[in-house]
C-alpha cells in the first residue's frame, strides 16, 4: 500500500491520456453480436442526411422549375455529359450514373462530416493495457479503412455484375480465364499455326487481368482512406499549433480534397463498370 494515498490519487487523475490514430474504427456500443463503431454511426448519419434531403427536394419538383430545381437539372446534365465522355454511350451513362452518383454523394458527405467540430474530439476514456486511451464517439467514415474497403468491394463486384448482365456469364468469365482461346487451338492449328503462340498469351493476359481486379480494390480503398486520414491528421496538427485563423485555409483545402476524392472514386467506378460491359473483341 502507498504511504501517501493522496499522492497516488493525484497520479491516477493526472495520468496521461493517449489517442492513437488507428486504421480501424473504435467500437462504441455492443448490441448482441453486432458491434456499433464510431465510423458506422457517421455512415448512418450520412444515409439519413441524403434520404431526408432528396425526399424534400423530390417533393418540390415542378413542371416549371425553380432556382433549386434548375441547379440540380444543370448538374445532372453536366454529370451525364461527363459520363458520356467515359462510356461513349448515353444509354450506358443512363444505366450506370444513378449508382455512381449515389456513391459520389455518400463519399462526399462522409468526407465533409469528418471535418465538423466534435468529430474525433468528443468521446470517452477507457483503460487499455494499463494506460488510458481516448475513444472518440464519432469518426469520419472514409477515415476508416473498413468503410473504404467495403465501398471498393461494392464497386468492383457491381462492375462484374454489370459485365455478366451485358455479356453473359460465359463471355465475362472468359475475359479472365480464357478457356475459349485454349479450346480453339486444335481446330485452328493447321490453318493458323500462330495460335500456338498467341492463344496461350491470351490466356495468360486474362490471368493478369484477374490479378488486376484485386489491385483495383486495394487502389480504390487505400487512395480514399489515405487522403482523408492524412487530411484529418494535418488539421489536428495545425489546430494543436495554432488554435485560430491559421487552420482555416487548411480547412478549405480539405473541403476541396473531399470533393476531388469523391469525384475520383466515382469516375474510376464508372470506368471499371463501362469496361466490364465491353468484350475483348470490342476493345
Amino acid at each position: 500500500m502507498s504511504a501517501n494515498p493522496e499522492a497516488s490519487n493525484m497520479e491516477a487523475v493526472t495520468q496521461e491520456v493517449s489517442h492513437e490514430t488507428t486504421l480501424f474504427a473504435e467500437p462504441i456500443l455492443q448490441v448482441g453480436n453486432f458491434t456499433i463503431t464510431n465510423s458506422l454511426i457517421m455512415s448512418w448519419a450520412t444515409v439519413l442526411i441524403l434520404v431526408v434531403f432528396f425526399v424534400i427536394v423530390g417533393r418540390k419538383v415542378k413542371k416549371v422549375p425553380g432556382l433549386l430545381q434548375n441547379l440540380f437539372e444543370y448538374l445532372l446534365e453536366q454529370a451525364l455529359e461527363l459520363a458520356d465522355s467515359i462510356t461513349g454511350s448515353r444509354h450506358k451513362s443512363e444505366r450506370l450514373l444513378p449508382v455512381v452518383m449515389s456513391l459520389f454523394f455518400f463519399i462526399l458527405i462522409n468526407n465533409w462530416l469528418g471535418l465538423l467540430p466534435g468529430v474525433g474530439t468528443i468521446g470517452f476514456i477507457e483503460s487499455e493495457g494499463g494506460h488510458q486511451v481516448f475513444v472518440p464517439l464519432l469518426r469520419g467514415a472514409t477515415a476508416d479503412l473498413n468503410t473504404t474497403l467495403a465501398i471498393s468491394l461494392f464497386a468492383i463486384i457491381l462492375s462484374h455484375a454489370m459485365g455478366v448482365i451485358s455479356l453473359g456469364l460465359w463471355r465475362h468469365f472468359n475475359k479472365f480465364v480464357n478457356v475459349s482461346s485454349i479450346a480453339e487451338m486444335p481446330k485452328k492449328i493447321i490453318k493458323e499455326p500462330l495460335v500456338l503462340a498467341l492463344n496461350p498469351i491470351k490466356a495468360f493476359v486474362g490471368l493478369i487481368e484477374l490479378i488486376g481486379e484485386f489491385a483495383k480494390v486495394a487502389s480504390l480503398s487505400f487512395r480514399l482512406f489515405g487522403n482523408i486520414l492524412a487530411g484529418e491528421v494535418l488539421l489536428s496538427s495545425m489546430m494543436a499549433l495554432f488554435a485560430y485563423i491559421v487552420p482555416l485555409p487548411f480547412m478549405f483545402l480539405e473541403v476541396m480534397v473531399g470533393v476531388i476524392q469523391a469525384l475520383v472514386f466515382s469516375i474510376l467506378t464508372l470506368t471499371f463498370m463501362s469496361l466490364a460491359m465491353d468484350s475483348h473483341d470490342e476493345h
